[in-house]
């Protein structure tokens, strides 16, 4: 596991990041339990997403977890068509229930601890004996069982999903109503409160007597839903996408839309009123903030910018500030804190739709620069002032990057296919200080600036190859570092990060040709990636910034 933050709008304020995608999901207090595609469980605590342990022994994937209602317990169900019962002290199996021919997808703990509701797609539900472990009934169903649930007001009431529809037994195994449709249900905490979604239909009900309190409609079919522990919100996801509904009234309004997940949501829960969390197939374990002003102090004389964000154009990390900077293709500018990974701030430059932007602090100023048509432009983004232009080359402009130290501004233009070639100018007095053209190259990556006067530019598989040089040598033209290895970066993005041919970015050892570290797959492309050794800073397509703490120690 690797951990991370992303944030969109202050909606999110942390993802957990997985090498396999996380299935199961459920919470007890500040606990959270994941039940992982490698058949893991991830213990993880609820606010700070930090991985507190792991539970070993399943072999299969694991789709379905429940706390006992003291927490002291956890049970789940596997792909390995086994039930485990945890002690959540030593992490240790208490017992393993065995008895389905098929993967069991769903678990349930009744209200008074004495029996477990397990649904498999052998099409049965089990009941099982905590205590001895025998199955004292079974349910057959004409179908895949995809969802089983007690009643928190009722040990003996449960409820299951199959086939599209909605049933009702008692631990007899007896059938106590008659079907009907409905693709998801749930509970509320207290057991008060019942949701039924038919498709695009939500229904909201009193658990006695069954009267209808809210009935509202979501644009696409929800998947999974959850109420909220004061049972003033329900959380439905549809796909990517999760909305949450206030329900306090007697009119259910849409209170938050959260987007950000890459692939389809899996289960959803609260940890707090305020407080939700989603597993994807993205790899990912998501934190969202409910119904709080976004994180993003944005100046009182700008006008508000719009929720989605737009595509990262670079990414700066200066982790010795505890920062990185984001910049937009709308030209928004964003601060982010490496340790929490919350939005510090965000700036409104006037340019739109740049060709390449970039932003770095630098003597205690936030300077942006910028390519368009017609010129290039240096802008101090906090106060707003215009700090000088330069007329832009003829040519694409493939990338633009302001030195570590700030002094310098490089770009790489394409005049054509065959001929790019790198301009350094100076930031403060605008002139060239060197120039190097790359014949040898006819395709490129963007510039990866090592230190404050080396620049290193990559080209793209199959002919991969890398070539550096120091502008930094006075009265000279810049030095062609590309045959002296020592000074060659030993570290370099692989494949979906700097090229657009995959969807697994890593990091590879530029030695040894060794990838040191895989990101979890989520977009095609990623827009920028920035790395220290110690913090990982990834811009998306999607606007989203991903911040992940992860270590190399170079051999």
């Amino acid at each position: 596991m690797v951990k991370g933050v992303s944030a969109r709008w202050g909606k999110c304020f942390r993802t957990v990041w997985f090498s396999r995608y996380p299935r199961g999901l459920t919470c007890w207090k500040d606990t959270i339990a994941v039940g992982m595609q490698s058949g893991s469980i991830a213990i993880l605590n609820a606010v700070t997403g930090i991985q507190i342990a792991t539970l070993s022994g399943h072999t299969h994937y694991v789709g379905s977890l429940a706390f006992l209602p003291d927490g002291t317990s956890l049970v789940s169900g596997s792909g390995d068509k086994t039930i485990k019962l945890w002690d959540m002290q030593t992490g240790g199996v208490v017992k393993t229930f065995r008895g389905h021919m098929h993967h069991v997808v769903s678990v349930s703990i009744s209200a008074d601890y004495t029996t477990i509701a397990s649904g498999s797609l052998d099409k049965t539900i089990c009941l099982w004996n905590i205590q001895t472990g025998e199955c004292h009934h079974i349910i057959k169903q004409k179908n895949f069982v995809n969802y089983v649930c007690f009643s928190p007001l009722d040990p003996k009431h449960i409820m299951s999903i199959s086939d599209k529809k909605t049933w009702q037994w008692n631990t007899c195994g007896q059938q106590t109503a008659p079907e009907y449709d409905g693709s998801c249900i749930s509970f509320s905490l207290d057991g008060t409160l019942f949701a039924v979604c038919n498709g695009p239909t939500v229904e909201v009900q009193n658990s006695v007597p069954r009267e209808i309190m809210a009935k509202f409609h979501t644009a696409q079919g929800v998947e999974c839903c959850c109420f909220s522990p004061d049972n003033r919100v329900i959380a439905l996801a549809t796909g990517r996408i999760v909305y949450v509904w206030d329900i306090t009234g007697s009119d259910p309004h849409l209170l938050e839309t959260f987007i950000g997940h890459a692939r389809s949501i899996l289960s959803l829960v609260f940890s707090s009123p305020s407080s939700l969390i989603s597993t994807s197939v993205d790899y990912s374990v998501k934190f969202w903030e409910i119904n709080t002003l976004p994180t993003d102090p944005i100046l009182a004389d700008q006008k508000p910018i719009p929720l989605v964000s737009a595509p990262v154009k670079s990414i700066t990390l200066q982790a010795k500030d505890g920062i990185a900077i984001s910049s937009h293709s709308d030209g928004v500018v964003k601060i982010w804190d490496v340790s929490t990974g919350l939005c510090k701030a965000s700036f409104q430059t006037p340019v739109k739709d740049p060709h390449q932007i970039d932003t770095r602090v630098t003597d205690g100023r936030l300077i942006s620069v910028w390519c368009t048509d017609e010129k290039t432009s240096i802008w101090d983004t906090e106060k707003g002032e215009l700090l000088g232009t330069v007329n832009t080359p003829r040519g694409k402009v493939i990338d633009l990057r302001i030195s570590w130290d700030g002094s310098k501004v490089f770009c790489m233009y394409q005049i054509s296919p065959c001929f790019p070639y790198i301009q350094a100018r100076s930031m403060w007095t605008r002139e060239i200080v060197g120039e190097v053209e790359l014949i040898s190259l006819s395709s490129a990556d963007p510039l990866l600036i090592i230190d404050d006067q080396r620049v290193w530019v990559h080209s793209l598989p199959p002919n991969e190859k890398i070539m550096g040089w120091d502008f930094g040598i006075l009265d000279s033209s810049p030095v062609n570092l590309s045959d002296t290895s020592q000074n060659r970066p030993h570290l370099d993005f692989a494949g979906g990060i700097r090229s657009w041919r995959t969807f697994l970015p890593g990091i590879q050892d530029t030695v040894t040709r060794r990838v040191v570290f895989q990101l979890p797959e989520r977009l095609a492309r990623c827009s920028d990636a920035q790395w220290d050794g110690q913090y990982l800073v990834v811009g998306y397509d999607s606007g989203e910034v991903l911040i992940l703490e992860c270590n190399y120690v170079l051999h």
